[in-house]
């Protein structure tokens, strides 16, 4: 068997830089507890940027995986299985919403969400094509697709891929008065994040979502909210718009909707938005694939069945105070909800990113001087308890 330093090697020798990962490889993981090949154990307190909410190889979700290995795994959308209407089906209860459109990643349900807003501008507000306005905020993160990177203000995303897709408008995360001077006769949407995790877990100034909300209903705008890493159950409610009692017109939704073993995405919506695809406009080879479907209906059931937002709630405000025990000078602020937590610091964070990973502590930081914990749901309190000693060790002063 090959060591951790002779994976990482060939790793580098055969793959492109486009990722710095930390020097750890998994080697096999339960629960919230990863293994490397040498048999040293860590607590995943980053939770594959929250698509492991039910933290690894959760039994019941593996075993449906299982289940459906042995009866088909893809048909395309060229003929239809008996999984999907299924999954379909428990989404669109989640989600309060009449209809689903399930894609892969993150990134396409993303541009699943901007071309039905285009859409809807052109077919129902009847905006002329070509000239739809979408408005985003900035620091934000919704992908990695060059429509995508287009809205981004990040310079690393988008340096060298020019040119970038027109038709965005950008905002201060947050600015309500921003977002008003910025709506024009051809404002199709406004797309944001509930938190921006990759930002560094910023939450809107409260009440701002409910007010944008209001102001896109005022003025024919569709409001939508990217959930890819916020929803189900991490912020300890099932979506992070119920913070705020805000049900977006269009829900864009990945990760943890796989329950950690398949990619699925999807954006949710009801009919009269939905409707403005047809056949032909929009697709996916896998989208919708039985294997993928059965693995996120189970997924969603245990969601339900085991109240997963009340304990990302509970547990959530229980490692936070625990965290606010810590003393080191560096520390400026602690915030989160539920379990989307980040530290930030007065200094680059690099530093105790690597002391918390000789601790057996898997976390990373973003934007340099912020740690993001988001371990997973299912974590229990024993566990959590013993994660916080490893991390006091690793950031007290």
């Amino acid at each position: 068997m090959l060591s951790t330093n002779q994976i990482i090697e060939k790793c580098k020798k055969y793959g492109a830089n486009n990722y710095s990962p930390k020097e750890v490889v998994f080697s096999s993981a339960e629960g919230c507890i990863v293994t490397d090949p040498e048999g040293k154990k860590y607590f995943d307190m980053l939770s594959a940027y929250s698509a492991l909410n039910f933290g690894h190889r959760h039994p019941e979700i593996i075993q449906a995986a299982k289940e459906q290995l042995d009866k088909v795994t893809l048909t395309s959308r060229a003929f239809h299985n008996e999984v999907m209407g299924d999954f379909l089906e428990k989404l669109c209860a989640l989600t309060k919403k009449d209809m689903a459109l399930p894609m892969n990643t993150g990134a396409e349900a993303v541009e699943t969400a901007l071309k039905a807003a285009r859409r809807w501008g052109n077919f129902v507000k009847n905006i002329e094509d070509g000239k739809q306005e979408i408005i985003v905020c900035n620091n934000n993160f919704h992908g990695r697709t060059i429509s995508i990177i287009s809205m981004s203000t990040d310079f690393d995303a988008r340096h060298g891929y020019g040119p970038f897709t027109k038709g965005f408008k950008t905002v201060s995360y947050g600015d309500l008065d921003g977002l008003k001077e910025a709506i024009t006769e051809n404002t199709v949407a406004f797309m944001m994040e509930p938190i921006q995790g990759e930002a560094g877990i910023i939450i809107p100034p409260q009440g701002f979502m409910e007010k944008a909300y209001k102001l896109c209903k005022d003025n024919n705008i569709l409001f939508i909210a990217d959930e890819v890493q916020t929803g189900f159950a991490r912020t300890g409610r099932m979506f992070a718009c119920e913070w705020e009692n805000v049900i977006p017109d269009i829900y864009v939704l990945g990760k943890a909707l796989g329950g950690g073993v398949m990619p699925i995405s999807a954006i949710a919506a009801n009919r009269d938005i939905m409707s403005v695809f047809t056949p032909g406009s929009h697709g996916s080879t896998f989208g919708g694939n039985p294997l993928a479907c059965a693995v996120s209906a189970k997924a969603m059931e245990i969601l339900v069945r085991d109240n997963y937002p009340k304990m990302a709630e509970e547990k959530g405000n229980y490692f936070i105070s625990k965290l606010k025990e810590i003393k080191n000078d560096d520390i400026v602020d602690i915030r989160g909800r539920g379990l989307l937590v980040g530290i930030e610091f007065n200094c680059n964070a690099s530093g105790y990113v690597k002391k918390l990973i000789e601790n057996g502590i898997l976390a990373k930081e973003t934007h340099e001087k912020i740690i993001r914990f988001a371990p997973p749901i299912i974590i229990e309190y024993e566990q959590l308890n013993h994660a916080v000693e490893k991390i006091k060790t690793a950031l007290s002063s």
